[in-house]
């Protein structure tokens, strides 16, 4: 078998945490470094003996979306919440408002990616109108607005999807008191290049 150009040395201890970013700025740009390192197979990761986190990450549950590897940061650094589609409750909104409000983080990103089975699950049933079983559905209704949006734009409907709702859950984030203060982002990660590129 061929040898993982992605794989990961184990993680080190170390001996005290890294500093937090000093700014949303230097927050973001740390994320950005450490998902350049991720992308061209320079990845460094260590543990932490305590939860500093600097960014709070709204991902998706696929299994290839990994917040501290794609940005390449310590355990402790980034506060992961996981949802299938970045699909908001209010469960994940208390998380996001912990995180700010008591944990004093800076800054939130949302971060959809190509190949999301959910923006697929959803435009599946937006095709052909068939019934999505159980809880799936709250997944689809809470995607299909994004979906029926940039169905009409020239080129990949779901990849226009993806990025479409993360801007949407991005800004019903910012729009919320409860996030004063933070600074939210949306991007999109492409799971074959490793490569995460911010949303207007």
């Amino acid at each position: 078998m061929a040898a993982n150009p992605r794989a990961f040395p184990a993680a080190t201890a170390v001996g005290a945490p890294a500093a937090a970013p000093a700014s949303t700025s230097a927050a973001l740009d740390e994320l950005l470094e450490g998902n350049r390192r991720y992308a061209t197979g320079r990845a460094r990761r260590g543990r932490v003996p305590a939860q500093r986190p600097f960014a709070v990450v709204l991902d998706c549950v696929d299994s290839r979306v990994l917040p501290e590897l794609v940005f390449d940061q310590d355990l402790g650094a980034l506060l992961c919440i996981r949802t299938a589609g970045q699909v908001l409750d209010e469960a994940v909104l208390a998380s996001i408002q912990y995180a700010v409000a008591e944990l004093r983080v800076p800054l939130v990103v949302v971060l959809g990616h190509e190949g999301c089975g959910a923006v697929a699950a959803t435009l599946g049933r937006l095709r052909t109108g068939a019934p999505v079983p159980g809880h799936l559905e709250l997944l689809v209704e809470e995607i299909a607005p994004a979906a029926r949006r940039t169905g009409a734009l020239p080129g990949d409907w779901a990849a226009h999807t993806v990025r479409a709702h993360a801007v949407w859950v991005r800004d019903a984030i910012r729009a919320d008191s409860a996030f004063a203060g933070a600074a939210v982002v949306a991007a999109r990660l492409d799971p074959g290049s490793g490569l995460v590129t911010l949303l207007p």
